[in-house]
């Protein structure tokens, strides 16, 4: 593994573990926004690796994983394609309620599973 993609995994290991704090201490619109950030750095991660460029400053998960070439399997693809679209409201949220706990523990765990499904594709 390259040096930058390292860099850029342990960023995502880092995003998520405040994912989980965030999740512990109920500031469930701030899990779902370190999820996508952790998803991005894995991404950005892939892109340095399989795709051999620095990645661009671009926060849509759908085309990292165009450019980096990654394609998931359907269940992840999914929820990355979800993740991507929902992450931008967490910017600039019109309604906190909309983030409820069990949005947040479903965010979580999808996280962990594409994590360790990129993680596993960077060996």
């Amino acid at each position: 593994m390259k040096d930058q993609t390292k860099h850029w995994v342990e960023l995502a290991e880092y995003d998520l573990e405040t994912a989980e704090a965030m999740f512990r201490t109920k500031r469930y619109v701030y899990v779902v926004f370190m999820c996508h950030l952790c998803i991005e750095k894995m991404l950005k991660g892939c892109v340095v690796e399989f795709a051999d460029r620095f990645p661009p400053k671009t926060h849509s998960l759908v085309r990292l994983a165009e450019i980096a070439g990654i394609e998931f399997p359907e269940k992840l693809r999914k929820f990355v394609t979800y993740l991507s679209d929902k992450s931008v409201v967490t910017r600039y949220p019109e309604d906190l309620k909309d983030f409820t706990r069990a949005v947040a523990r479903s965010c979580l765990k999808n996280t962990r599973e594409a994590f360790k499904w990129l993680r596993r594709k960077l060996k």
